[in-house]
């Protein structure tokens, strides 16, 4: 569903829009030649890239500096959160971005589909994005990763959800303030490039651990902490380009069998780093916080 997204999109390598393209023997500064058919995105100055056969596009000036998550993340990922765990979260956003706009007088309307994408800094699978679009009717979406694994199911996530392979730290391929809505949901931060896209009238929702989220299993199983200092980190992170105007706490008690705990570990950051050594059925709590930022 890459089309809903295309008008937004811009050449990684010079900025340039982007149309759908038959095969080109021209490449250039990371771009790739397409397959035949129109499997390809160019730009005027002829700077192709693949649109892979799942339904996703790669847009990088060059190699990608890391792979993202391992497939076996994500497949633990899928299968966790399609057993509804985190749907809590998912609510969470949902109703924020269907929500009239916080904290300016003069951005009181809700978004509308016409109003721009909604874009998910680091989607994953495309889970959280879908149920927001869910929420705004014919709003086009956009799902950002650096994971291939990831973006093979972020591209079937949603009828109008598109994914598009970019790493967050550099300087995304979207036009300027083209986004009603940006999503950040346990992924990196590029507080400049989030000021740039989002419309002045947008919002952006970010989604953190609290301090107490895993807590039972951190004690049990030594995973990676939540940093105390987690919202100053946030904040440095975004720049002085926002301004947060709400901040909700979202919890829920979480009863996993051994199997979904072994699940739910292999989907964090600790997945790298723990042996899923679990044994037995876990209480846990699940705790965040949905963080409403408004343009400054």
């Amino acid at each position: 569903m890459i089309d809903g997204a295309l008008p937004y999109l811009r050449c990684p390598v010079c900025g340039g829009t982007l149309a759908r393209a038959a095969f080109s023997p021209v490449v250039g500064g990371g771009g790739v030649v397409g397959q035949g058919g129109e499997r390809a995105l160019r730009c005027p100055r002829g700077h192709s890239f693949d649109i892979a056969r799942q339904g996703y596009v790669t847009l990088t000036a060059g190699r990608a500096p890391h792979p993202g998550d391992s497939a076996g993340m994500v497949a633990d990922r899928e299968t966790f959160l399609a057993e509804g765990h985190y749907d809590f979260i998912a609510d969470a956003l949902a109703k924020k971005a269907a929500a009239p706009a916080e904290g300016a007088a003069a951005a009181t309307a809700a978004v509308r589909a016409d109003d721009g994408l909604v874009v998910d800094a680091g989607t994953g699978t495309g889970r959280y994005l879908a149920r927001v679009l869910d929420a705004l009717p014919g709003v086009p979406g956009l799902g950002l990763d650096v994971s291939k694994p990831a973006l093979r199911r972020a591209a079937r996530s949603h009828p109008r959800a598109a994914a598009v392979l970019a790493d967050l730290w550099r300087p995304l391929p979207l036009a300027d303030a083209v986004a009603s809505v940006v999503l950040n949901v346990f992924a990196p931060r590029n507080g400049p490039e989030f000021r740039r896209i989002l419309r002045p009238d947008g919002r952006l929702l970010v989604v953190t651990p609290a301090r107490d989220h895993l807590a039972e299993l951190i004690d049990a199983y030594g995973l990676v902490k939540v940093d105390p200092d987690k919202a100053d980190r946030v904040a440095d992170a975004l720049g002085g380009g926002f301004e947060a105007v709400s901040v909700q706490p979202v919890s829920r008690t979480l009863r996993l069998s051994e199997a979904e705990t072994r699940t739910l570990i292999g989907m964090t950051p600790s997945a790298r780093h723990v042996p899923p050594h679990v044994a037995g059925a876990h209480e846990v709590t699940a705790a965040v916080d949905v963080t409403s930022y408004r343009p400054v």
